[in-house]
């Protein structure tokens, strides 16, 4: 039977393209997705969805169960896709929406590591991959908040990678620059400002959804089984070169 893979946060451009992927190969797919219609095409093709909030508890449970019926009693692997971005300067960021990216960001994110993690220490390990972003190690303006939410998840996966190293458990995350989403869509909204942040990239473009999905599937599938606590930097160079 074919190996089952979950996503959480399924609807999102990356996490669409990821499903689309695996499916392609053969796999079991599992989605956990608030917005569902989002993800009809990929049902039509195969993939079990479940729908939920990656906040709730038992929505998690419940999609956790549904992938390990679908393929050979076990997960293989999770991508936790769920995000948001909230450009303000401190001053002008109240505590709740403060709270609220953090919570969508970190806490969906460490929801998804306890809860999968349990269920893959029980089977005998599996993958996961979660979602960083340049800004979690490059100081960018008014990106104090999604720099806090994603440099916390950069150091959940190293910590988690040590923890479960020995329980055949394998931890990454992918960090991404500027992606052509729809989470993107107010800062790509004109052509000038399109052009004014791929500028700011090494190599003056700015990254295509199905580039960051295949490094996913990659880390999913096929990376060497050493390859754990790593952040993939998929940002053209600008979180380490200057150019």
């Amino acid at each position: 039977m074919a190996k089952s893979f979950l996503i959480i946060g399924g609807s999102s451009d990356i996490g669409i393209q990821t499903a689309n992927r695996l499916l392609a190969d053969g796999y079991n797919v599992t989605i956990l997705a608030r917005d569902t219609s989002r993800v009809d095409d990929l049902a039509k093709i195969g993939a079990n969805v479940v729908e939920g909030d990656a906040l709730q508890q038992d929505k998690i449970s419940a999609v956790i169960e549904s992938a390990i019926s679908m393929g050979d009693g076990e997960i293989s692997g999770v991508a936790h896709f769920v995000g948001s971005i909230a450009l303000r300067p401190p001053h002008a960021m109240k505590i709740e929406a403060f709270e609220e990216v953090i919570r969508t960001n970190l806490t969906s994110a460490f929801l998804t590591l306890s809860m999968v993690g349990k269920s893959m220490l029980k089977s005998g390990g599996g993958r996961m991959v979660f979602t960083s972003s340049v800004a979690g190690s490059l100081g960018l303006v008014n990106h104090e908040a999604i720099s806090a939410a994603k440099g916390g998840v950069e150091s959940m996966v190293r910590s988690a990678a040590a923890t479960y190293a020995k329980r055949g458990i394998r931890v990454n995350a992918v960090a991404p620059g500027l992606t052509d989403t729809r989470l993107a869509a107010t800062i790509l909204r004109s052509d000038a400002m399109r052009e004014a942040s791929a500028q700011m990239i090494p190599l003056k473009r700015i990254n295509e959804a199905d580039e960051i999905a295949s490094s996913v599937y990659w880390l999913l599938t096929s990376a060497p089984d050493n390859f754990t606590g790593q952040v993939m930097h998929l940002d053209g160079g600008m979180s380490k070169v200057l150019a």
